[in-house]
């Protein structure tokens, strides 16, 4: 719920102080029974609630998404499968749904892209983390820019980029098999690096562990990690440094 919409809406006269009361009645949050929806979120954080479609039931997800939709809100939901999309769309008009993040979107207003976080990737594989990453931010405001296939098996196509990479605001490194790409970007950029670690890589990679450790055990200064394929935290928190650097040039 927009509060700031409502507000203006009882000012000029659009709505009426009655139906206002009802619409706040659901403040801070909507009861759904087997969801309880944070309508506050967007107040008290300036971004709305994301939807974790993965676990949840058929019946449950269509229901949080058709609540949403009512609202005029836009949805953002991450780990979702094809099924499920198919399942959301027959109730929910507009639902998009991309198979490379796995993100299942509703965007009824449009959001303003500002300032500008690169976004890198190791190799090909490392895509799907990083359109994630790349994804939720776009939604969440964040003009992005994409890095792909710069990683240090072929470090010259980074430095290729290197000098747009730096007019960023952050940048997000995502990179599997020894996770080295978040230390060389650390060392040659004055902005701050989000590393997350994939889960690309053969054995002893062991799911995403050796990038992690790698990652968390840099010498390079300026880097926060994120959780192993966790492409949405990177978004967000990507997404809060931009706005910082964006207020801090008005």
């Amino acid at each position: 719920m927009d509060v700031e919409k409502l507000l203006r809406q009882v000012q000029e006269g659009t709505l009426t102080i009655e139906k206002a009361k009802e619409a706040l009645r659901e403040l801070p949050y909507s009861e759904l029974g087997y969801a309880k929806l944070d309508n506050h979120r967007k107040i008290r954080q300036g971004f709305s609630e994301v939807i974790f479609c993965q676990g949840k039931t058929d019946e449950h997800l269509t229901g949080i998404y058709e609540h949403f939709y009512a609202q005029g809100e836009n949805v953002l939901g991450t780990r979702a499968t094809r099924a499920q999309y198919e399942i959301v769309k027959k109730k929910v008009p507009g639902v998009v749904y991309d198979e490379v993040s796995r993100i299942l979107k509703i965007e009824q207003n449009i959001t303003e892209k500002t300032g500008m976080i690169a976004v890198c990737t190791a190799g090909t594989a490392d895509i799907p983390v990083a359109e994630e990453a790349a994804q939720t931010a776009e939604f969440f405001g964040s003009r992005v820019q994409r890095y792909y296939d710069v990683g240090v098996a072929g470090i010259h196509r980074l430095f290729a980029k290197i000098e747009d990479i730096r007019k960023a605001n952050c940048c997000i490194a995502a990179a599997g098999m020894e996770g080295a790409l978040a230390s060389v970007l650390a060392g040659l950029v004055d902005i701050p690096v989000i590393a997350v670690p994939t889960s690309v890589g053969y054995g002893a990679n062991f799911g995403g562990v050796s990038a992690l450790l790698t990652m968390i055990n840099s010498c390079a200064n300026g880097i926060s990690v994120v959780n192993i394929d966790n492409g949405y935290g990177a978004g967000y928190t990507a997404t809060q440094i931009n706005r910082l650097a964006v207020k801090g040039h008005e």
